[in-house]
C-alpha cells in the first residue's frame, strides 16, 4: 500500500455515488485516495468510504452549466494535481463521455500511470485503455471493471454495493420519533408543532414511513406533481406515514405534493445530502425519479420505486439495489434521447404511470423480503419488478500485458452473459 491514487468523477452526486464501489476497491490497496469531483458531486464525495482527500473543480466539458475555459483556471488545477504527487490516476466517465481531456491535464500534472475506459485513440494519454461493451453493463460495474484494469479489483468480502460513511445524521429532529408501522392517530390529526404523530414505540428495525422525492435535476425525468400528490393521499389513506423531500429550490414542489395533508411531513429545503441519507435510511420505501436521491436510497439499502424516464438506459442507471420496482415505459422509440426537457407531447414514458401503480409498487416493497433474491428480470414493461443481479459484484482480472507500441488494453466483459459468468 504505497501508491497515492487520484480518482476522477466530475459530474453530479448520483454519478459520484455510483463510483463508490470502485473507489473502495482502490482504497483497499492504495495508501492515499484523492477524489477529483465537480461542484455538483462535492456532497456525495464527502459521504464515500475510502476517500482521504477531495478536490473540487468545475469542468467546462462535463458540468451541466459549463464555465468558459480559462487558462488560469486550468493551470491552477494542473498545479494542484502536480503538488499531490499521485502515482496513478483512475478516470471514471459515463459511456457518452471521453476521458481524454482529463487525461491530458493529468499528464501535464506529471501523473505517470493513467487508466480509463476509452473508445477513442488515446495516443500517449493513457497507460491502460480499458474497453467495455456499449450495452449490458451498469455504471457501477463499468467503474469496477475499469478499477480492476488498473490493478484494483474489488477486495474479498466487499459486496460491490453502494455504501456511505457512518454514522449518518439522526433524522429524528426532522421527522419525530415516529409511530409503529402502519399506525396513525384515530383522528389523523397532526400535532401543533408539525412533528409527525407518535402512536407508539417504533419496533426494532421498523421503517415507519414512505418517502416521496418528486424533484429531479431536469424536467424530462420528473413525474407530474398531481401523481405524487395522489400517491401521498392514497398512502395516508392506507395507514402509511409519508415524508416528502426536496432541495431548497423545490419547496413549492414539495408543498404541492404534501398538500397540507395530515400524516404527511414536508421536508422540502430542510436537508443536505447527508441529512437526506439519514431520512432515507429509516424509510420503508422511497418513490423517486432518475436522480441522485435514488442512488442515495440504494446506498442505505432502502427499497426504491423508481419512476425512471428512459432518457438514459435503465440497464446502466437504474438504482443499484436488489429491492427495486422500476416504473416507466422503457421501450419507446425516443428512449436514450438524453433530453433535459421532453420533446414528445404528453411525456409518454412517465405519464402512463398511474398513482395506483406506484402505491402497489410501494406495498410490494414493504412486504417482507424473500430469503433469497429472485432471478434477475428484464426491464421492459412500465411496471416491471426488477431484482438486479448486482448483489455480488464481478471480480475482474487486472489488465493484461500490451504490445510496447501503445497503452495497455484491458478488455472488460463483452456481454451480459459473460458478465454473469464472471460473478
Amino acid at each position: 500500500m504505497s501508491a497515492r491514487v487520484l480518482v476522477v468523477r466530475l459530474d453530479s452526486d448520483g454519478d459520484v455515488l455510483l463510483s463508490g464501489p470502485a473507489i473502495r476497491a482502490v482504497a483497499a490497496r492504495a495508501a492515499h485516495v484523492t477524489l477529483l469531483v465537480g461542484p455538483r458531486g462535492r456532497s456525495a464525495a464527502g459521504l464515500l468510504p475510502g476517500v482521504d482527500e477531495t478536490i473540487v473543480w468545475r469542468c467546462p466539458w462535463i458540468d451541466a452549466t459549463p464555465p468558459p475555459v480559462r487558462r488560469d483556471d486550468v493551470d491552477g488545477l494542473v498545479d494542484r494535481l502536480a503538488a499531490g504527487r499521485h502515482d496513478e490516476a483512475l478516470i471514471l466517465t459515463s459511456f457518452h463521455q471521453s476521458p481524454l481531456p482529463v487525461a491530458l491535464l493529468l499528464r501535464l500534472a506529471g501523473v505517470p500511470r493513467i487508466a480509463a475506459a476509452c473508445e477513442d485513440y488515446p495516443g500517449t494519454l493513457l497507460d491502460v485503455r480499458h474497453r467495455l461493451p456499449e450495452r449490458g453493463l451498469h455504471e457501477v460495474t463499468r467503474a469496477l471493471s475499469t478499477a480492476a484494469a488498473l490493478g484494483y479489483p474489488l477486495p474479498v468480502g466487499d459486496d460491490g454495493m453502494l455504501a456511505l460513511r457512518r454514522p449518518l445524521p439522526d433524522p429524528t429532529p426532522l421527522i419525530g420519533p415516529g409511530p409503529a408501522v402502519g399506525a396513525m392517530p384515530a383522528d389523523g390529526a397532526m400535532p401543533a408543532d408539525g412533528a409527525m404523530p407518535m402512536v407508539g414505540a417504533v419496533p426494532a428495525g421498523a421503517r415507519p414511513y414512505v418517502v416521496l422525492h418528486p424533484g429531479a435535476s431536469v424536467s424530462a425525468r420528473r413525474w407530474h406533481v398531481a401523481g405524487f400528490a395522489a400517491v401521498a393521499r392514497h398512502l395516508v389513506g392506507r395507514g402509511h406515514r409519508v415524508v416528502v423531500t426536496g432541495g431548497p429550490r423545490e419547496t413549492p414542489l414539495t408543498a404541492a405534493v404534501a398538500g397540507g395533508l395530515a400524516g404527511v411531513r414536508d421536508l422540502g429545503g430542510r436537508t443536505d445530502l447527508a441529512a437526506l441519507a439519514g431520512v432515507l435510511e429509516r424509510a420503508g420505501a422511497v418513490v423517486v425519479g432518475n436522480t441522485g436521491p435514488a442512488h442515495l436510497a440504494a446506498a442505505v439499502a432502502t427499497p426504491v420505486v423508481s419512476l425512471f424516464a428512459p432518457t438514459v438506459p435503465a440497464e446502466r442507471w437504474a438504482p443499484h439495489t436488489p429491492r427495486l420496482v422500476l416504473l416507466g415505459e422503457q421501450g419507446l422509440g425516443c428512449a436514450g434521447c438524453r433530453a433535459r426537457d421532453c420533446p414528445v407531447p404528453g411525456h409518454p414514458c412517465l405519464s402512463r404511470v398511474e398513482p395506483g401503480d406506484v402505491v402497489a409498487a410501494v406495498e410490494t416493497l414493504l412486504a417482507p423480503a424473500p430469503s433469497t433474491a429472485p432471478a434477475p428480470s428484464t426491464v421492459t414493461a412500465h411496471s416491471t419488478v426488477t431484482a438486479h443481479s448486482t448483489a455480488t459484484a464481478p471480480s475482474f482480472a487486472p489488465a493484461t500485458a500490451a504490445p510496447p507500441a501503445g497503452p495497455t488494453v484491458a478488455v472488460g466483459p463483452t456481454s451480459p452473459d459473460a458478465l454473469e459468468a464472471s460473478r
